[in-house]
C-alpha cells in the first residue's frame, strides 16, 4: 500500500490516504509516483504528495497540519515553540539548549530553558 497526502496552496497537509500498489503502475507495469498522484487527483481532485509511513521517503510520514516542503523534499511537523529552529538536514525542529540526558523535562518557552519534572517513584 502507498500513502498520499492532500496538501493546499500553502503546501499544508489537510488529510492521508492509502492507495493501493496497483494503482501506481505506469503502462510498462513499474510503480510510479505520478500515477498514484493522478490516481488521487481524478478521485478526489487536490494536490498529493506520496508520503511514507516508515519514512523511507520525505523524511517523515506526513500528518495533519505538516506542511511539505518542495525544497528540502519533506514533511515538516508543526513548530512546537518559536524560538526552535529547523535542522535543514534531518528536517525536526531543536531548541535553542539541548534537553539534558539524565531526568524527565519539559520545555519552557518564557525562560528559554528546560525544566526538570519530578516524577512519583514507580
Amino acid at each position: 500500500m502507498a500513502h498520499y497526502a492532500e496538501i493546499d496552496k500553502d503546501n499544508t497537509v489537510l488529510r492521508v490516504i492509502v492507495v493501493s500498489n496497483h494503482e501506481l503502475l505506469d503502462g510498462n507495469g513499474q510503480e510510479n509516483e505520478t500515477a498514484g498522484k493522478l490516481f488521487c487527483q481524478q478521485l478526489y481532485g487536490g494536490n498529493w504528495v506520496q508520503t511514507s509511513y516508515n519514512g523511507n521517503i520525505r523524511k517523515r510520514y506526513a500528518g495533519i497540519g505538516f506542511v511539505y516542503d518542495e525544497t528540502l523534499d519533506a514533511f515538516i511537523p508543526p513548530r512546537p515553540y518559536p524560538s526552535w529552529s529547523l535542522g535543514q538536514e534531518s528536517c525536526d525542529w531543536t531548541p535553542p539548549v539541548p534537553m539534558p540526558v539524565e531526568g524527565a523535562w519539559i520545555w519552557d518557552e518564557e525562560t528559554l530553558s528546560w525544566q526538570e519534572i519530578n516524577l512519583p517513584p514507580v
